[in-house]
């Protein structure tokens, strides 16, 4: 896995909204960015950012995957737990499988431990109030209780995968909120993550003016005057916006 990912472009990434970045990806032609269906584990859990760090799974097979394998150092699953790099996001990808979890409470709390950022899965976890007590920043498609070799089998980490519809290569930088999950992809992330927060310090002007019963035509979205203006808010640094004329 390689990133691009700084500090400062995860401060941006982690206040900016994941609809508000993919509305960015879309003015540079990427439609298909948000991983729809998948849900925060806690709803006032942290925002999610970090590099792509990726696990792929397979339909299991009987002879092969079985909970005795599953407790070895072979285990490639336990493995990953083990693997995924500190700061990057654990993409768990079981081609929307849900028949059974990829993930319960114990591997959360190791990756907790261990600095990953957090996890995302089209798939669905077990012990839902463990991972919410761990505090790990977790998306799911919805909960799954039985054992992962019932129906899942990981065989790959760190290569391109479908995501809940999307394609994520290793890299590219998750970022999920309340709102739900967007994949960029690692190139455009340093622009993406200065115009995505731009944005956001736009809408909070544009939130303080429609408040005071200002229409929003000409606010919203903008336009050279109305950016002029904002700009101009910026440079006097910021003053409270209840003094907006």
């Amino acid at each position: 896995m390689s990133s691009v990912l700084t500090e400062r472009s995860r401060e941006q990434l982690a206040r900016s909204g994941s609809a508000n970045i993919a509305n960015c990806l879309l003015k540079r032609g990427l439609r298909n960015t948000m991983l729809l269906g998948l849900s925060p584990m806690d709803p006032g859990q942290p925002p999610l950012v970090g590099p792509a760090w990726t696990v792929r799974f397979i339909p299991a097979r009987e002879d092969l995957d079985t909970m005795a394998l599953y407790a070895t150092e072979q285990s490639l699953h336990r493995r990953a737990i083990e693997e995924c790099p500190p700061g990057a996001v654990l993409v768990l990808a079981p081609s929307g499988e849900t028949r059974a979890s990829v993930m319960g409470d114990m591997m959360a709390l190791r990756l907790q431990v261990r600095g990953v950022a957090g996890v995302v899965t089209d798939g669905g976890f077990r012990d839902a109030p463990g991972i919410r007590s761990v505090g790990l920043p977790c998306f799911q498609a919805r909960s799954s209780g039985p054992a992962t070799p019932i129906a899942l089998s990981p065989v790959e980490f760190d290569v391109p995968v479908g995501l809940a519809g999307v394609a994520v290569y290793p890299g590219d930088v998750i970022v999920g909120d309340a709102e739900g999950v967007v994949c960029i992809p690692q190139h455009l992330m340093a622009e993406v993550a200065a115009e995505a927060a731009g944005n956001a310090d736009y809408e909070v002007f544009v939130a303080a003016h429609l408040r005071r019963g200002r229409s929003i035509f000409g606010l919203f979205p903008a336009t050279p005057e109305s950016r002029a203006e904002f700009e101009q808010w910026v440079a006097a640094g910021r003053p409270p916006l209840e003094n907006l004329p």
